[in-house]
């Protein structure tokens, strides 16, 4: 039997702890830095058949990697699904901590997946390579309007980055402050394709000894990139019930909004979930229209009636049930 529950309202610098005991009394309360002082000081005041809920916040995974098989029960809370702030007026760090503790007690909180040290390791990497590709993606859009603003004509070519066009922006020159400009752009916008080109490098060098994304890749639209990335922000296929909980944990699920039998109304998509695993979706989506099987069939009629967008969110969907059923199960 659990002797106490213990909320944690955690911060940067500190944490506020408030344990209750099972018929929902404050046992104690302590304030703790969040050093290994703090949490060495909590674990001592603490027994190991206690149960810790933990709102998830940015350094929640490096607390919680302090706590995890050293206590009873550890779980981290999805404040935005758990309402256990109603009914007060008031909200300090002590009442949420107290607040964290009583719907503990209660069973009454949302919890979300802790992810073990490998997958939060590759979720870091694909993380980092996305973010390197949108940071090149925006230089090369400044350097489009640097050149706009100018009115510089560009050749007539496919791309300035690569080949003819790579070769005829690195001998152009601007006038003043613009060639400046022109100079730093494309010197950044090097160094960022390097970083790229290196983190790519390991992103398709994990991905081709992970049974799970050589699996995944046998998909329309999944490479190295995209399986590896979807492998790692979904963690353990196990934790979904079925393709709809998957889909829903993506944010690729329409808004329902429904009132007695019959009226309905069917919204935008919730885009709530994993932003990571969305787009890893939707990028895998965009080659649902040329595949030559019955689902291709189905999104060109789609793509007729419903647009681009919108058949390759349904395509997303559609990949959902698709990688549930190729995920290896052991």
């Amino acid at each position: 039997m659990v002797e106490h529950y213990i909320g944690v309202d955690l911060h940067k610098a500190f944490f506020q702890a408030c344990a209750v005991d099972p018929f929902g009394q404050r046992c104690w309360e302590d304030r703790f830095p969040t050093t290994a002082a703090g949490v060495g000081a909590f674990l001592s005041r603490t027994a190991r058949n206690v149960a810790v809920a933990v709102e998830a916040s940015g350094p929640t995974w490096t607390f919680v990697d302090q706590l995890h098989g050293r206590l009873a029960r550890v779980v981290v809370v999805d404040a935005a699904k758990t309402r256990w702030k109603a009914g007060y007026a008031a909200k300090t760090d002590r009442l949420d901590a107290r607040r964290l503790a009583d719907a503990l007690r209660r069973d009454s909180v949302a919890t979300i997946y802790y992810p073990p040290p490998p997958i939060r390791e590759l979720r870091e990497l694909c993380r980092l390579r996305r973010s390197l590709v949108r940071t090149a993606t925006g230089l090369k859009h400044r350097l489009h309007a640097l050149l706009l603003r100018q009115g510089v004509v560009a050749p007539m070519t496919s791309s300035l980055w690569h080949g003819r066009g790579a070769r005829w922006l690195a001998t152009l020159t601007l006038p003043g402050r613009a060639g400046e400009s022109l100079v730093s752009l494309r010197q950044v916008l090097a160094d960022v394709t390097d970083q790229v080109d290196g983190v790519e490098a390991e992103v398709v060098r994990e991905a081709s000894h992970d049974p799970i994304v050589l699996a995944l890749q046998q998909l329309p639209g999944i490479g190295p990139v995209l399986g590896l990335t979807i492998r790692a922000e979904i963690g353990e296929i196990t934790r979904f019930p079925d393709p709809p909980h998957l889909a829903s944990y993506a944010g690729v699920v329409p808004r329902v909004s429904q009132s007695g039998l019959r009226r309905a109304w069917t919204g935008p998509i919730t885009k709530q979930g994993s932003p990571w695993l969305r787009w890893a979706l939707i990028e895998a989506a965009i080659h649902g229209v040329n595949r030559p099987d019955a689902i291709g069939r189905w999104a060109r009629r789609l793509a007729v009636h419903k647009g681009g967008l919108k058949t390759r969110v349904a395509i997303a969907r559609t990949l959902c049930a698709e990688i549930f059923a190729t995920w290896p199960r052991t």
